[in-house]
């Protein structure tokens, strides 16, 4: 059974951990090819997405970075260098394959913005939180409540856009689709 929720100080006693697998940015059609043939052998996928912040009233940026992770690798697909190719929404529309992340309702309508696909296979993680009486929803909390360890959010203002992403960003956002799939396995055990 898992806590109900979970204060700063625990939080922060928890040791930090992060995607230490293969990562993998993907921003050309090689790329591409190589992630659709690896995700097309997976049943369960951690999936995330971010975009830039928009520090002006009014103005709100496309999703530009869609992550996954599966075993020991994570793929940092960068949608505002490759758009959302049809391979990929193939993958997410997919019901046979899980898709599990935290919050995924705003995720996906920002992919929706790149190219209209009907969403299938998706599993948000508050949702199964709130049926068994978990209280705190952010993934850093569900993952210290649930797998035992913080993950840092330092990386999550920055910008996503960049000529080239930092690997402190790339691993930021390999963390977060991982935690999430380390969640889900998790919830699954108990």
């Amino acid at each position: 059974m898992f806590k109900e929720s979970i204060t700063k100080e625990e939080l922060t006693d928890l040791p930090l951990r992060w995607f230490e697998g293969e990562i993998v940015v993907v921003d050309t059609k090689e790329k591409l090819q190589f992630a659709m043939e690896f995700f097309s052998q997976q049943l369960i996928i951690g999936f995330d997405t971010e975009t830039k912040p928009s520090f002006k009233k009014g103005v709100i940026n496309r999703v530009a970075l869609l992550q996954l992770s599966a075993g020991n690798r994570a793929f940092l697909f960068r949608l505002h260098r490759i758009g959302l190719p049809e391979v990929v929404c193939r993958i997410l529309a997919n019901p046979d394959i899980t898709k599990t992340g935290v919050a995924i309702h705003d995720d996906i309508k920002g992919l929706q913005k790149w190219k209209n696909f009907k969403p299938g296979g998706f599993i948000d993680l508050q949702d199964h939180a709130k049926s068994i009486g978990i209280t705190d929803f952010s993934l850093k909390k569900l993952a210290a409540i649930t797998c035992g360890f913080r993950i840092s959010k330092g990386q999550q203002l920055s910008n996503w856009e960049a000529d080239e992403l930092t690997e402190a960003q790339q691993i930021y956002a390999a963390t977060d689709a991982w935690a999430a799939l380390e969640i889900f396995e998790n919830f699954s055990k108990n």
